[in-house]
């Protein structure tokens, strides 16, 4: 049953915030160039970390810019921390349990990579003799080299660590208390803060337009669809956060989407990934309120001080 909180500012002050976040966000991104009249970087490499550095910025400026809109009475640490869903309680429940649940919808990729990886093992064992001993001492090595090269990897730190943290810390941690202490019903918090988070992306359009010499139709359709997909992930990132309580959640979830990209429904003469995609979605819905009940994250549910109101949400 979902209870409503309590207007804490108004509806206006809580919409316009969002939509100063949602700018701040975009306009430090574009800062070094558009208003610092910094040269270009000289390699993609260099861009990519001017881009951390810049969305380091603003989300903290979110954080600061929020805390003084939110009427947060105490000035401990952690009850300001947990405003955010910045906790450290129940962190493997927030961990596991959004993991499991958003893994449900790629049934269907899953199910095709494991049987491509089968399929490439078969080829690789048919094609070589047994494997050497020498073979096998040296895969500690190689599995620490290809761990090197990951890491170093600057689109590995962008698409898994560097865009998921700002923007959840930004447009799920910042924005839906806002939404919440404005008097919005929950629901409407669910569907609305996703709408900014598209907003957000709204920049890639002239970004593919310029750097990938398409026609403006062809960049629209393409961002298109990129909004499409932002805009669903949002209700489902918004719903994790007000439901757990926990920033975590939204998070792994995030960073797992980023990873698998667009589930795989079909696959050509492989039927088992289209039951698999079907079984998946099924056990999703099933789990989805089940497995995000908050009294699986939270030691209390009466009389909760968080502005998001996870708590009183049963």
């Amino acid at each position: 049953m979902e209870t409503e909180m309590e207007a804490c500012v108004s509806k206006t002050v809580a919409v316009i915030g969002c939509i100063f976040l949602t700018l701040l966000y975009v306009a430090i991104l574009y800062a070094p160039t558009l208003i610092l009249r910094l040269p270009p970087p000289s390699s993609r490499t260099n861009f990519l970390i001017r881009r951390f550095i810049c969305a380091a910025i603003s989300s903290i400026l979110s954080l600061f810019f929020s805390s003084f809109i939110l009427p947060i009475r105490s000035g401990e640490a952690l009850d300001i921390f947990s405003v955010y869903g910045i906790r450290a309680d129940h962190i493997w429940q927030a961990v596991g349990f959004p993991l499991l649940l958003t893994s449900l919808m790629y049934a269907g990729s899953l199910v095709l990579k494991c049987v491509l990886l089968v399929n490439s093992w078969k080829t690789d064992f048919d094609n070589s003799e047994l494997l050497s001993l020498d073979c096998i001492r040296s895969l500690p090595k190689t599995f620490l080299s290809h761990l090197s090269s990951i890491a170093s990897n600057v689109g590995v730190w962008r698409n898994f660590v560097v865009a998921p943290l700002t923007e959840e810390l930004v447009f799920r941690a910042c924005m839906i208390p806002l939404l919440l202490c404005g008097g919005f019903k929950i629901y409407t918090v669910i569907f609305l803060c996703p709408v900014f988070f598209s907003l957000a992306h709204l920049n890639h359009l002239l970004e593919i337009y310029s750097s990938q010499n398409c026609s403006l139709l062809i960049a629209f359709r393409i961002v298109a669809l990129q909004l499409g997909y932002t805009v669903v992930f949002g209700w489902y990132a918004s719903f994790l956060f007000v439901r757990t309580g926990h920033l975590v959640a939204p998070l792994v979830a995030h960073v797992f989407c980023n990873f698998m990209g667009l589930p795989v429904i079909v696959a050509r003469r492989r039927g088992l990934v289209t039951i698999a995609f079907v079984a998946g979605i099924v056990a999703f819905k099933w789990l989805l309120f089940p497995i995000t009940k908050p009294d699986l994250y939270n030691y209390r549910t009466e009389n909760c001080k968080c502005w998001n109101g996870y708590c009183l949400w049963n």
